[in-house]
């Protein structure tokens, strides 16, 4: 039998890790420039893993030298109190970028209070603004998992132009916006994407056509080896809580076997969402800073 050569492991920790050095940067920059970066982050309930999430967005952001401010609210607020939290948040000049934690405890029109964030401040980039704007192919903010996912494979180096790519999963915060993201024009995007979903007919053929796969389905251990191309790259956005602990979406044992790359979970594609929020947030700032200067 043929040696297949050990894969390139995605490590998402280093990248983001990367990142938030290159951010913390620019944001002593913007500060002496006046302008000091600032998340603000709506809470509402007390799920315990929004909660982990949080934390891990505020400890990111003191690391990269950005200010953040979270907002608590009961599970039981109101949608009308939440928006006007949000609305304040709006109009002060000093926060740059808005996020609210999902999923909201059940009755809240998350659609209806996510849209209350101005399209200048969504640096979770998932406003119908911000949607419709990547869509036709003139992104303002785009979501922290898909873009996290291309800059991990463009800093491995990994080409996408014209590239046969394979995302399992039609959710409004991975695979649509991770699609429309890769038939950008460009060298991170001008790809050939394939979107399926555990609907899909002969979803192990489809994955099987794939040079890159993103599994995103939310779905422990859906893509396993026979479902891969030898050579393939692999990308796994899947975070499952099980009894073993949290596992992605790819039975990895069976399918690191065959590829040339593949991310980790833990350790892969998560971190990098974190990074790519900061990363949003810094843009959010300086561009709000060059409005001001233009004034």
């Amino acid at each position: 039998m043929r040696k297949v050569p050990e894969p390139l492991i995605l490590d998402g920790r280093a990248a983001a890790r990367a990142i938030r050095a290159e951010l913390a940067r620019e944001v002593d920059r913007l500060r002496a420039g006046g302008c000091s970066p600032k998340l603000a982050i709506l809470l509402a309930g007390d799920y315990a893993p929004s909660q982990i999430y949080v934390r891990s967005k505020e400890r990111a952001c003191r690391e990269a030298g950005i200010l953040v401010e979270t907002a608590p609210l009961p599970a039981n607020s109101g949608l009308g109190l939440l928006q006007a939290k949000v609305e304040a948040w709006n109009r002060d000049d000093s926060v740059h970028g808005i996020i609210v934690q999902l999923p909201l405890p059940d009755g809240l029109d998350s659609t209806a209070l996510v849209d209350a964030v101005s399209p200048t401040k969504d640096v979770d980039g998932l406003t119908t603004t911000s949607s419709g704007l990547l869509m036709k192919g003139t992104p303002g903010f785009v979501p922290a998992t898909p873009a996290g996912i291309v800059e991990l494979l463009v800093r491995n180096r990994i080409a996408l132009s014209g590239r046969r790519v394979v995302v399992v999963g039609r959710s409004e915060l991975v695979g649509k916006p991770l699609a429309n993201l890769l038939l950008l024009r460009g060298e991170r995007g001008d790809a050939t994407v394939t979107v399926c979903h555990t609907k899909t007919a002969n979803l192990g053929a489809v994955c099987r056509s794939a040079e890159i796969l993103v599994a995103a389905a939310g779905r422990a251990g859906l893509v396993t080896g026979e479902m891969v191309a030898e050579g393939a790259v692999v990308v796994d956005a899947g975070i499952n809580r099980t009894e073993e602990g949290i596992v992605g979406d790819v039975d990895f044992p069976t399918v690191v076997r065959r590829v040339s790359a593949i991310t980790p979970v833990p350790g892969g594609v998560g971190p990098m969402t974190v990074a790519m929020l900061l990363a949003n947030t810094v843009r959010a700032a300086r561009e709000h800073s060059a409005g001001h200067r233009a004034r």
